[in-house]
């Protein structure tokens, strides 16, 4: 990969302005890390970083406005029109007994050994957009030309100074689409226990940075071959070798491999889903007598899955049912058969909101399938179906009914309690059998005709 010219231009001005004024205060600045990396690569920068050679205390002085957002390690945040911008005190660190952050970091006030003590050469390079100097130690041109991910120095010390390390090896050779230089990828294995000692919500941003890569299979690939698979997803790992049936050209955890990539990249949540969609199959396969295998309600065991190991690592509620929804239901069999009813139904189980997603981690399953082409033929006619069932706002859930708890208790005289929701859910069901119900005087004559109440609760 040929580097770009590192522009001037391509820097936002309120990050130069920065740049310019730390300058002024006679200090060394200069953009450091992911983002010069990236503008090399030419892609977009996400986030920007400064290192200067000026002192916490100092930058906080020059920028009134700054945050201090890890003073011990030397980290100040200036809020900037073009977001958010780090800077940090040139440092250098010493041990790390947590194997996340360094006991002590002692402020230098040069670059080159701020450069030394970083993760891989692609990210230890500096450049002032100024001046227009770089500073590249450890060749991180050289590997970033050649697309090779190397530590800088020694890799296993690297990765045990800090156990999220080899995460973001395996994350970066996914959305860097870069190799690892061999003894890199040697020295992964080494650091189990410090991966093992990371905390689940820095595992989750990792996995979740991974699942926007163009292949996220290179990166869960990197770890299932360091041996880390099974520390940063149990799950996942009990895939392994697990052989399915004659229909399916992978085991279940290449599959799910290659579901994931097949997932839409701008749609984390259903790479993730894809991610969970079949690890309940090693918990429900069995043998049948012709040497054939099956995997009966493993999407509701993959619900389950999903569930646990989502809560593990800290993911939000409402991300954690969303994805355990999607893989409970992403085995829907539909046949040109179904009744409009039927459709209805199959609408209202999956809700019209989670209808894009679902067929998207269908479409994925069928390609990760490896012997089925892509768009399932059905999914289309069914989507043609659920459109028109839409457009036509058919009653699908008790908001869309014409008449509401209040009218069901004026009318049969009782005060708030189960028996209204079993009354109105009742009525929903005749709605979705037959959407010519949902009128208003039906609805109501039928409460009035249709229901008692008694101890016993409602009922016809």
């Amino acid at each position: 990969m040929r580097a770009r010219p590192l522009d001037p231009q391509r820097v936002p001005p309120p990050i130069l302005t920065l740049v310019r004024k730390l300058q002024e205060s006679g200090q060394e600045a200069y953009l450091v890390g992911g983002c010069v990396r990236d503008l090399l690569r030419g892609t977009d920068v996400s986030d920007w970083d400064i290192a200067t050679s000026a002192t916490p205390e100092e930058v906080m002085h020059i920028f009134t406005r700054s945050i201090p957002t890890g003073l011990a390690h030397g980290t100040v945040t200036v809020p900037t029109e073009a977001g958010p911008c780090e800077i940090t005190t040139f440092r250098v660190e010493s041990a790390y007994t947590d194997a996340r952050r360094p006991d002590r970091v002692t402020f230098v006030r040069e670059i080159e050994p701020d450069l030394l003590r970083r993760d891989f050469t692609v990210n230890a390079m500096a450049w002032d957009p100024l001046n227009r100097r770089e500073a590249d130690p450890t060749g991180g041109r050289k590997d970033l030309s050649k697309k090779i991910l190397r530590a800088v120095g020694d890799p296993v010390e690297r990765f045990q100074e800090d156990g999220l390390r080899p995460v973001r090896a395996a994350r970066f050779v996914a959305t860097l689409e870069f190799d690892l230089e061999r003894g890199t990828e040697a020295a992964l294995g080494e650091a189990s226990e410090q991966v093992a000692r990371v905390a689940p919500e820095r595992i989750r941003d990792e996995l979740m940075k991974m699942l926007t890569a163009p292949m996220p299979s290179r990166g869960f690939e990197v770890l299932r071959r360091s041996g880390l698979l099974p520390i940063v997803l149990p799950e996942l790992a009990a895939t392994i070798a697990v052989p399915q049936n004659r229909y399916h050209a992978h085991d279940v955890y290449f599959h799910t491999l290659y579901s994931v990539d097949a997932a839409p990249a701008e749609k984390p949540l259903v790479r993730l889903a894809a991610l969970f969609h079949d690890l309940g199959k090693p918990g429900t396969r069995a043998e049948r007598e012709n040497g054939e295998a099956t995997f009966y309600n493993h999407q509701f065991e993959g619900a389950k899955i999903a569930i646990t190991a989502l809560t593990r690592l800290r993911f939000s509620r409402e991300t954690t049912d969303l994805v355990a929804h999607l893989v409970e239901n992403h085995m829907f069999d539909y046949r040109p058969e179904w009744t409009d009813a039927a459709v209805r139904r199959f609408v209202q189980k999956v809700r019209p909101e989670n209808i894009a997603d679902l067929f998207d981690l269908r479409i994925a399953d069928n390609i990760g399938n490896g012997t089925k082409t892509g768009f399932p033929h059905y999914l289309g006619e069914l989507q043609e179906r659920i459109e028109a069932i839409l457009v036509a706002r058919q009653a699908l859930s008790l908001r869309d009914l014409r008449i509401g708890g209040e009218d069901v208790m004026r009318v049969l005289g009782i005060p708030p309690g189960p028996q209204v929701g079993e009354i109105l859910e009742q009525l929903l069901e005749e709605v979705v059998d037959d959407p010519q119900r949902n009128d208003r005087t039906w609805l109501l004559q039928r409460v009035r005709e249709g229901f008692s109440v008694d101890r016993s609760g409602a009922g016809p």
